[in-house]
């Protein structure tokens, strides 16, 4: 059956000479041509190959077809096929074995992908020696030793310094661990921050028995980590028994009232603490509450700081019982609680029956009105102690400036007022002008966010060109455009105390730029800090204030900003050459910020 298969292949003459006419075709199309036909003879030359592996029948059957072929006229064919089936054949062993080859150094073996997928998730990795990282084991060992050699490195510090920062490092509970023991006995820091360290509830218990035995330490700051209440129960329970301690800060630290009822209970029993900050958490009326009955026992907290939790008229109501009978309180902090004006109420009230010496009230950003700013004027005028009061972000609007510019007037203790941000206008800004006239107290005035206008400021730049003592002015997006600032710029010609005048945001433009510099160039020996930003000031007015600069050379400003205005690359040339020339001549710096 194999002879008869292969006989049609070379017996017929036709065949044969296509055959022939395709080779020689195939040297004229190239190798790939050549290829294809070389692959057609190799497939008909096999069957002449497999037909000559059969055993004791094959050989008979190989001599009828030897016999055959005797008698054919085409004798030299079969010398044709073995010219090019040894090579093919040498072609396809070559090529079979390469491929063995790559096959064996590429594919993995199937046993180790199989234990590979079989391994657990768990093996090959391992908790760094610092928290917050999963480390493969091959650099584990490495990266161990590098935390330990940082840990080391800080408390070196803690060894060495009085006053050491370590906020924002991220070492954890762990790092926490190994740094308190640095604290037990120490005789030098006095001040530490571990804060926003990622330090938890269970970190505290690395304090225990450190605090109890250092008597050097004062200040401890522990804000902006994720303490809770659990960490601080477990914190107030150590500092019972410390009594080096004076500043305690907790802000940010997710405290909420039954956090505030142990800090409470410790205010009962320390007598140590001088100032606890508390801001940002999340204390209510019934932590307010707590802290209250707190301040009725304790006879040595001076500063109170509980901005930005949630007090309301309720926890106010709470906390005022508690001032009554408290004589330590200095500065109380109630920035951000929402009060109103009845919290307010209440807490005036028993301030004005306090009998302590209260220097600072904050009570900015608590929805206080016109009412509440009159409850905060009385008190001003009462008070012989009072220097420093804060009602920034409130809405007392004109009527409430007005109640606190008439106790201003009386009041000749307070250096410091803030009344940004209470929709004060320019009648509101006049009744504040003419208290400053015979007002020498106050030093620093902040205006800004509010609508005052050209008119607000022409009738505080009238008073202020020679009366008053204020040294910081800020009026910045209080909307005084160009025009205004023609006024400011007159008063500066003739004030000799502003040192510190912001004027962002008030849309002056290149107009009220060259105002301004037009002042600049008169001697003026008190103004060193000038804001600028955001007025969208062009080219024109950098040219202006950088000819300024340059025309007087006693000028004393070492600030000047210019950032997010509409400066190019022309206008910053002309500062910088300005602040290198005023360099030049009289080796003073001016810090000009683009």
């Amino acid at each position: 059956m194999a002879l008869t298969s292969t006989l049609p292949l070379y017996s017929h003459p036709k065949r044969l000479g296509l055959l022939a006419l395709a080779s020689d075709h195939g040297r004229c199309l190239g190798h790939d041509s050549a290829w294809f036909i070389t692959r057609r003879r190799y497939s008909r030359s096999k069957r002449l190959v497999v037909a000559a592996a059969y055993g004791a029948e094959g050989g008979a059957r190989r001599r009828v077809y030897r016999q055959s072929q005797a008698k054919q006229p085409l004798s030299s064919a079969p010398k044709q096929i073995a010219t090019f089936v040894a090579p093919a054949g040498v072609f396809i062993a070559a090529t079979f074995v390469l491929w063995k080859l790559v096959e064996k150094l590429l594919m993995p073996k199937p046993s180790r992908s199989s234990s590979v997928e079989n391994k657990s998730p768990s093996q090959g990795v391992k908790w760094s020696f610092a928290p917050g990282t999963n480390l493969l084991s091959g650099v584990t060992a490495k990266i161990d030793r590098q935390s330990k050699l940082t840990l080391n490195e800080f408390a070196k510090e803690l060894r060495a310094f009085s006053s050491v920062d370590m906020s924002g490092r991220n070492f954890g509970d762990e790092g926490l661990f190994f740094l308190a023991e640095s604290l037990g006995y120490n005789q030098i820091v006095e001040e530490v921050s571990f804060a926003a360290n990622g330090i938890t509830a269970r970190g505290m218990k690395a304090f225990n028995g450190v605090l109890e035995a250092n008597m050097v330490l004062k200040t401890l700051d522990l804000s902006g980590n994720p303490i809770g209440d659990e960490g601080i129960k477990c914190l107030c329970d150590i500092l019972v028994n410390n009594t080096g301690i004076q500043k305690l800060q907790l802000n940010s630290v997710d405290l909420g009232d039954e956090g505030a009822k142990a800090i409470a209970e410790l205010l009962k029993k320390n007598s140590t603490l001088r100032a606890l900050e508390l801001n940002n958490n999340m204390i209510d009326y019934s932590g307010f509450t707590s802290l209250a009955g707190a301040l009725l026992e304790n006879k040595t907290i001076r500063n109170f700081h509980l901005n930005g939790n949630y007090g309301g008229a309720l926890g106010a109501n709470a906390l005022a019982k508690g001032l009554e009978g408290n004589k330590s309180l200095r500065e109380l902090h109630l920035h951000g609680n929402s009060i109103g004006d009845e919290g307010i109420r209440s807490l005036i009230s028993s301030l004005s029956s306090h009998k302590g010496k209260i220097t600072l009230l904050d009570f900015g950003n608590n929805s206080i009105t016109a009412k509440g700013a009159f409850h905060v004027a009385e008190y001003i005028k009462r008070s012989k102690n009072l220097l420093w009061v804060n009602l920034y972000m409130n809405d007392i609007g004109d009527e409430g400036a007005e109640k606190i510019a008439d106790a201003l007037k009386e009041n000749q203790t307070v250096t410091t007022i803030d009344l940004g941000g209470n929709n004060i206008r320019a009648k509101g800004v006049g009744a504040i002008a003419e208290a400053l006239k015979d007002n020498t107290v106050i030093t620093n005035l902040e205006l800004g966010y509010n609508p005052i206008g050209a008119d607000g400021a022409k009738a505080l730049s009238e008073v202020l060109k020679f009366h008053g003592n204020v040294k910081t002015l800020k009026l910045g997006w209080c909307q005084i455009g160009p025009k205004g600032a023609e006024f400011v710029a007159d008063m500066l010609r003739y004030n000799n105390t502003i040192s510190i005048l912001d004027l962002r945001a008030n849309g002056l433009r290149d107009e009220g730029a060259a105002c301004l510099a037009r002042s600049l160039k008169v001697v003026n020996e008190t103004l060193t800090s000038l804001d600028l930003g955001f007025n969208e000031i062009r080219d024109d007015g950098a040219f202006a204030i950088a000819q300024a600069l340059k025309a007087n050379e006693d000028v004393t400003v070492t600030s000047l900003n210019l950032a997010s205005n509409f400066l190019t690359k022309f206008g910053q040339s002309a500062l910088t050459d300005a602040r290198d020339h005023v360099y030049e001549m009289s080796e003073r710096e001016v810090n000009i910020f683009f």
